[in-house]
């Protein structure tokens, strides 16, 4: 099968998830083509039967912003007809569901169908979706989508309520590649970072508000007073210079390491000791589910999809928002009971092998084959 694959370049779970997806679609022998404004964090382009197209948009005087939906539907027409796609998948409904049924209209009048899905993310629907400028054409173009895709039962059932969509949306959740996560940690590396045996506390995020990143430094002040610990903070955003600033005033600064952008995170992870996810709303959590991958328990909040996957009590503790003493607490309880600790690990690791990736792309195979067949057309 011919699939493109349109995404955000960036570090945040809907990129990650598409260029992950993409790369296990190439391995089982389907011919992959991102389409994107810039290569994908995590897309190594010298992998077998895996292309990807740049969209350029020229910045002329006259417009005040670059075009760029005109230059993404543009760029998905061209690699359709040239590269004979089958199907198109686009992750994150704003813009590229509106941009994938602009693709389809001019391809129609072609003499060309491309069916295309779109899967939905989180903030695309509990957020940005839900801006009035926004929201009727983002609706309507979900609803002219030939297959709709969610990543966790509470996104599903929160796009249902909230929007007028007629279509079914079937659940597929997010996957971890657990040949990546399963790492042996390097000793060296985790003598560097603590020197001391401190435990080690890792946070990793785009640093947006709903993030709630302050949060960390705050949880980690609470549990560095009551034990010797490091906190990693890797990523970056909006709010790091502000959670920067709290750690001088807290005076841990020497304590805690903003490692920034950080590719592969599983080196990270592998000597991380509890992986803290304060955020106002996750819809699924991909991050905590790659923590626990690698044997790392997670403490986070009760909110969105993360109770779908963090099982409370058993590969980690969900909390309400907010609760800095209840998640330090928590944190503190684990971290000072290497029993239950080293219970938690494995409980961590078993629960991520329900979303290995070798068992969540066919569901996405399934589904391509299951859109082609209900749009009448096969592969080219």
């Amino acid at each position: 099968m011919r699939i493109g694959i349109v995404c955000y370049p960036t570090y945040g779970g809907s990129g990650v998830v598409a260029t992950e997806l993409g790369k296990a679609l190439a391995e089982k022998g389907h011919e992959v083509h991102f389409i994107a404004y810039r290569t994908p964090a995590r897309l190594d382009t010298l992998v077998e039967n895996v292309f990807y197209h740049e969209v350029t948009f020229a910045d002329y005087p006259l417009f005040e912003r670059a075009p760029y939906e005109t230059a993404l539907s543009s760029t998905i027409v061209d690699v359709a007809r040239f590269a004979h796609l089958d199907l198109l998948h686009v992750h994150y409904a704003i813009p590229h569901a509106a941009t994938a049924f602009m693709a389809q209209q001019v391809l129609k009048a072609q003499g060309l169908f491309l069916p295309y899905i779109t899967t939905l993310h989180g903030t695309d629907i509990t957020l940005v979706g839900r801006d009035a400028t926004y929201a009727s054409v983002m609706t309507f173009s979900i609803n002219q989508s030939n297959g709709v895709t969610a990543v966790s039962q509470w996104l599903r059932q929160e796009t249902l309520n909230n929007f007028a969509i007629t279509r079914s949306i079937e659940v597929i959740p997010n996957f971890v590649d657990l040949r990546r996560f399963r790492k042996s940690p390097k000793e060296h590396f985790r003598r560097a970072i603590a020197p001391r045996g401190e435990k080690i506390l890792l946070h990793t995020s785009n640093f947006r508000k709903v993030k709630r990143t302050g949060d960390v430094v705050e949880i980690f002040y609470r549990i560095s007073k009551q034990m010797p610990a490091r906190l990693l903070l890797v990523g970056d955003g909006p709010e790091r210079q502000q959670a920067e600033q709290r750690c001088r005033e807290l005076g841990i600064s020497d304590q805690v390491v903003f490692l920034g952008k950080l590719d592969p995170v599983e080196d990270v992870l592998a000597i991380s000791d509890l992986f803290l996810l304060p955020s106002e709303t996750e819809s699924f959590g991909l991050a905590a589910l790659e923590a626990m991958a690698c044997h790392v328990p997670v403490i986070a909040t009760k909110v969105g999809g993360l109770p779908e996957i963090v099982l409370d009590g058993q590969t980690g503790y969900l909390c309400a928002v907010g609760d800095i003493g209840d998640m330090a607490a928590k944190a503190l309880s684990l971290l000072g009971d290497e029993s239950r600790l080293k219970q938690f690990r494995a409980q961590a690791a078993a629960q991520a092998e329900r979303y290995d990736m070798h068992l969540i792309v066919p569901r996405y195979e399934a589904y391509y084959m299951t859109v082609l067949q209900q749009a009448g057309v096969s592969e080219r």
